[in-house]
């Protein structure tokens, strides 16, 4: 058994880095006026880290000569914004040194990148620790950009997500980009049947196109406003402008479509139901106690 201090809760660090939530906010906020780009990465950093052994910033171990870390796969190779984890745990160190985990840290900065880009306000629980492990073939445990709706289901059931928690979370979506090599399947050669994914709409699919003229690392945002946190994204599947097989599949799958088209008409349940997922998602796995340990480098184990 825990004593209470050492059970995860919302006043973790109360006693022993009061600090903590100012200097998280402060930093991230001056990284994402200068790049709001970066809102998207640090959110997608955090799931990316929580699906794959748990919220135990494994996501920011680097690659060691006997091994091949979870940020060198493939699924991983375009995650960015590590440098604004390493600079909240520098100041960290200072002011409380070894005392807040480098789980923590990622998992307050995804929630003030929301907050920032215009999304919901929410409070996490504190206290989890970090991992001692991350391997490069965990990762296929991430759901790729090709699954359709019950195979999404499915994956984030097995992490105790409704479906209703994963049409919200892909809702995440509504901030950042695609990469072409990520949907550039669905333009041509689709299927024995179809060229072109009959599920995109003819305009938009020539927007695709044209975006994938630049090549495969050529960019599309997910949604009208890439860097605002709104309901864009979902408003864009009923239009059948999903940029992602595994966007659009929300829409055209009978058993996720009333959730998308409720997110399109109402913006407040859509924040609603994604605060509560990331809250969710946030616990997932965590170690508490011995089960992990606070890196003093966010970047290898102590």
């Amino acid at each position: 058994m825990f004593r209470a201090a050492e059970a995860v809760g919302m006043n973790y660090y109360i006693m022993r880095c009061p600090m903590v939530e100012l200097i998280v906010t402060d930093t991230v906020n001056r990284a994402l006026q200068s790049d709001p780009t970066l809102a998207a990465a640090l959110i997608r950093m955090h799931f990316h880290d929580c699906f794959i052994q748990g919220c135990d910033a494994s996501i920011l171990l680097d690659s060691t000569k006997g091994n091949t870390a979870e940020k060198d796969s493939p699924a991983n190779l375009s995650l960015r914004g590590y440098e604004v984890i390493d600079d909240i745990k520098d100041q960290l160190e200072d002011q409380c040194p070894g005392v807040v985990s480098c789980a923590d840290i990622l998992a307050m900065a995804a929630r003030d990148a929301v907050f920032f880009a215009g999304g919901p306000v929410y409070d996490i629980p504190k206290g989890r620790k970090d991992g001692r492990r991350s391997k490069i073939e965990d990762t296929r445990n991430l759901p790729p950009p090709f699954f359709n709706s019950t195979e999404l289901i499915g994956m984030f059931g097995q992490h105790g997500f409704t479906t209703r928690d994963m049409v919200a979370l892909s809702g995440a979506h509504t901030l950042g980009v695609a990469r072409c090599s990520s949907f550039k399947n669905r333009l041509a050669n689709f299927d024995s049947t179809h060229d072109v994914d009959p599920d995109i709409n003819t305009q938009f699919a020539n927007t695709l196109i044209r975006t994938c003229k630049g090549g495969d690392n050529a960019e599309q945002p997910f949604d009208m406003s890439r860097n605002t946190f709104d309901n864009n994204y979902f408003i864009g599947l009923q239009n059948k402008a999903g940029v992602l097989s595994s966007d659009q599949t929300l829409f055209s799958s009978p058993q996720t479509r009333g959730i998308v088209n409720n997110y399109a008409m109402n913006t407040a349940m859509f924040f609603l139901d994604f605060q509560q997922a990331m809250v969710k998602m946030g616990l997932l796995d965590v170690k508490e106690g011995s089960k992990g340990e606070v890196r003093q480098n966010c970047r290898r184990i102590n």
